[in-house]
């Protein structure tokens, strides 16, 4: 029940960015960062004190790794937020954050001391695929708030996107940025995976594994997104597009696949 304490936080911080997002207050606009630091940091300790109990960070399971996810991408949030001081992509960001939340809040199992989900490579698989998630989370928001601000612009109707987001030359920068660095970490830890599970002779861990081979294709979709930036052209709403794609296939193997299609591959 733990988790629970963060998610009432970012529910508040989620108001706040969406007040801010309207009204362009800069006394809420503080208010919404300080409410979401304070989020991060209950969350901090919820992750700190599972991580003593169990000996390890608490990623085993799939419920505990959804809350390690959203903690990964707040932090990822917060720095880009406070090294730009935009804080307009908060009321796109904090919805996600609070729905994936609230699965630990309210489903949280306990944790399970592993003799085998243990040592550098495994630490190393899980973090970084964790970390690559939360990467792929920021380029999905940061697409959809592109297609939204293009179609006001195409239309010629400038409304809200217009006045309150970056330019799309921005979003399109920041897209590409967080991409880059998702795919580096979906790569090294699809490679620190396989490598672990030869070491650890983890019978389950093969390509018949539907989380494996999902997370395949979402390295497949994101390879292709940016051999197609850098090769054919692409940019703007077709990589934004693709971003929101691939997203939603890690999201589908991180949370149906997780509790419904796979047995052993629950981490």
């Amino acid at each position: 029940m733990m988790n629970i304490t963060p998610l009432v936080i970012y529910a508040a911080a989620m108001v706040a960015y969406a007040w801010h997002f309207t009204e362009r207050n800069p006394m809420v606009g503080r208010t919404a960062t300080t409410l979401l630091i304070f989020a991060a940091l209950a969350h901090t300790f919820v992750i700190g004190m599972l991580t003593m109990d169990v000996g390890h960070v608490p990623v085993a399971g799939a419920t505990s790794a959804i809350s390690t996810f959203v903690w990964l991408l707040a932090l990822a949030y917060l720095y880009i937020e406070l090294t730009t001081e935009e804080r307009a992509m908060g009321v796109f960001i904090l919805p996600l954050i609070l729905a994936l939340q609230a699965i630990p809040a309210f489903k949280a199992p306990p944790e399970v001391r592993s003799s085998v989900l243990q040592g550098p490579l495994f630490g190393i698989h899980v973090s970084s695929l964790l970390f690559a998630y939360a990467s792929f989370a920021l380029a999905f928001v940061i697409g959809i708030t592109y297609v939204l601000l293009f179609k006001e612009i195409k239309t010629k109707h400038l409304g809200v996107f217009y006045a309150r987001l970056p330019s799309l030359q921005v979003l399109d920068q920041m897209n590409q940025r967080a991409i880059v660095v998702g795919w580096v970490f979906l790569t090294i830890g699809l490679i620190a995976g396989f490598v672990f599970a030869l070491e650890a002779h983890v019978p389950a861990m093969s390509i018949e594994d539907p989380k494996i081979f999902v997370a395949l294709v979402s390295w497949v979709v994101y390879s292709f997104e940016l051999f197609a930036a850098r090769r054919i052209g692409w940019a703007g709403r077709k990589t934004a597009l693709v971003s929101a794609l691939g997203f939603a296939i890690v999201l589908l193997n991180f949370t149906f696949i997780s509790y419904f299609l796979t047995s052993s591959h629950k981490f």
